[in-house]
């Protein structure tokens, strides 16, 4: 994002709220710039009910007041963007979100996520088409951006590996636990090339996690 060296201030010319490095389906960027930006195009926060929104949980802490200051600090890391307190659950680690269930509570983004799909880990070796086939139902292709990082791998999956970055169009997946050792048993995989996820990719060793409906 260019900014006038003189000034100080961006360009007056250019795109309004741009979404750079964002995922618009999880509402999650890979830079903290662009998500602020992202978050502020009123198409996509309320304002009214962002503004109300509490900084925290405490029924003393205060609301953000401001458009610009929710999206400031809701684009901030939090500890549900973290894993082993040392490590990001993805690079898409910039997070906006949030919605609100009918008490009026925000609910997390994985309920809002995944309220319209079945999550099913499959077996070895198997394809997304054959584990959702196996209940009755089909893969949801376009769910797999929203699965594909260790926060959500590691709510469903042991991942005793721990979880790491690859490219694969088997990913999201856990690699089971006999598989040979450069394959890194018990780790669970997502891949950070996100446009070769497929629900037809399968790995003799790793089972998938798969968004059927």
């Amino acid at each position: 994002m260019a900014v006038n060296p003189s000034s100080g201030c961006c360009p007056e010319a250019g795109k309004q709220f741009p979404c750079q490095g964002c995922n618009i389906s999880s509402q999650c960027c890979d830079s903290y710039e662009f998500c602020v930006s992202c978050c502020l195009n009123p198409a996509r926060t309320h304002e009214e009910t962002a503004i109300k929104m509490k900084v925290a949980k405490p029924a003393t802490a205060g609301s953000y007041g401001s458009i610009f200051n929710f999206c400031a600090g809701r684009c901030r890391h939090n500890s549900g963007s973290v894993v082993h307190e040392n490590a990001y659950a993805s690079e898409m680690h910039h997070c906006f979100s949030f919605q609100l269930n009918s008490s009026g509570i925000v609910k997390p983004q994985s309920e809002v996520e995944f309220s319209d799909v079945s999550i099913i880990i499959g077996r070895q070796g198997q394809s997304c088409t054959m584990a959702c086939k196996s209940r009755g139902q089909s893969c949801v292709s376009n769910r797999f951006l929203a699965l594909n990082n260790c926060g959500v791998l590691q709510k469903y999956m042991s991942c005793k590996g721990a979880c790491k970055a690859s490219i694969g169009p088997d990913q999201p997946a856990e690699v089971i636990d006999n598989a040979p050792r450069y394959l890194h048993p018990g780790a669970c995989m997502y891949s950070k090339k996100q446009s070769i996820l497929s629900c037809e990719g399968s790995h003799p060793y790793t089972r998938r996690l798969c968004p059927c409906a």
